[in-house]
């Protein structure tokens, strides 16, 4: 099957449509380090995501960028899932990484999680659009939720 990526923005605050509170889901922000290395290949290790084949290097670049924001997805607890966004250019943020781990995939924790994590980008000064992008290879239910967040396509190759 050949991969398809599809970029997704909002332009503006209002244009997030807030998922349902899930009791028990929140964010917490951390420092980068192994355990956001760890949570990038159990999440992304079933998608096929580019950062399970980081070698040290790339991951040592990645996790120096000082204007990445690291969140990670908490249910009563328990870690279930990771975020992380960064500051560009224009005062876009991108959302770099959305995941849950195994274990909490399905469970209907990823539409408030994902609400948390896209407030929380809209909330750094300046802000003008948060974008971030999927692809085919990611879970069934990622564009989905994307879209009825309320991210909307601004660009899709052929």
């Amino acid at each position: 099957m050949e991969e398809i990526v599809t970029q997704l923005e909002m332009t503006a605050p209002d244009q997030l449509n807030p998922a349902p509170p899930v009791d028990g889901v929140g964010l917490r922000t951390v420092r980068p380090g192994p355990l956001i290395r760890e949570l990038h290949v159990r999440i992304g290790t079933p998608y096929r995501w580019p950062s399970v084949a980081r070698g040290d290097d790339e991951w040592d670049r990645w996790l120096a960028e000082p204007r990445r924001e690291y969140r990670l997805i908490e249910y009563r607890g328990e870690i279930a899932g990771a975020a992380d966004f960064e500051p560009q250019p224009g005062n876009d943020v991108e959302i770099t990484t959305f995941g849950l781990v195994p274990e909490f995939v399905g469970k209907g924790l990823g539409g408030f999680a994902l609400t948390l994590v896209v407030a929380d980008a809209w909330a750094l000064p300046g802000t003008r659009r948060v974008w971030l992008h999927t692809s085919t290879l990611d879970h069934p239910n990622a564009l989905p939720n994307y879209l009825r967040r309320g991210f909307r396509g601004f660009s899709r190759p052929l």
